[in-house]
């Protein structure tokens, strides 16, 4: 398994208060549902809380790697190269708790206005997305200025070409060999 250098690591504010808002708004002007508040909103807060527990979001050299879960373990990894957006959300419930939003979006990814990951309560979300996407543009300059090939790479090459040179050597005889007559 390569090994990648950390160069961030987000630090997430404890967005439970968000969540339990965004439920507790809904319920309360349905009326109906005001009893259910008292079952409900403990569980999420926590549901979230442990969840908050176990969530990480690291910018390595070359991708940017999300775990979260406690039963269901997730980790992702996303290629910086591949990454087409990194949008920073705040709606009016997460303005009132202090709480910004990151949704990463890659190359290939289907469904419009569908994120890969969103990741709720990063601690300056606009500073994390700018480090992302600086180092992201970085290595698509690295690529695009032609760096040096790697040892493996020209060894590579040198195979390919004694293999383009001994697939012409062989052409060349069934050549001379279909020329000749019988």
């Amino acid at each position: 398994m390569r090994q990648e250098v950390i160069l961030q690591q987000a630090q997430f504010d404890n967005a439970v208060k968000y969540y339990v808002l965004s439920i507790a708004i809904p319920f309360t002007i349905t009326i109906v549902l005001i009893p259910l508040l008292i079952i409900i909103l403990p569980i999420v807060y926590i549901v979230r809380t442990i969840e908050y527990k176990h969530i990480e979001c690291t910018l390595l050299e070359r991708s940017l790697r999300v775990r979260r879960g406690v039963l269901n373990k997730v980790e992702k990894t996303i290629p910086l190269d591949k990454i087409t957006d990194l949008g920073v959300n705040q709606g009016p419930i997460m303005r009132f708790c202090g709480v910004q939003a990151i949704a990463i979006e890659t190359a290939g990814q289907s469904g419009m206005g569908s994120s890969l990951v969103n990741l709720v309560g990063i601690r300056d979300a606009k500073g994390f997305r700018d480090a992302v996407l600086e180092r992201r543009d970085e290595i698509a300059e690295g690529k695009s200025a032609g760096s040096a090939p790697t040892p493996a790479a020209l060894a590579a090459s040198d195979d390919a070409t004694d293999l383009i040179r001994e697939i012409r050597d062989t052409l060349a005889r069934i050549e001379t060999k279909l020329g000749q007559p019988d």
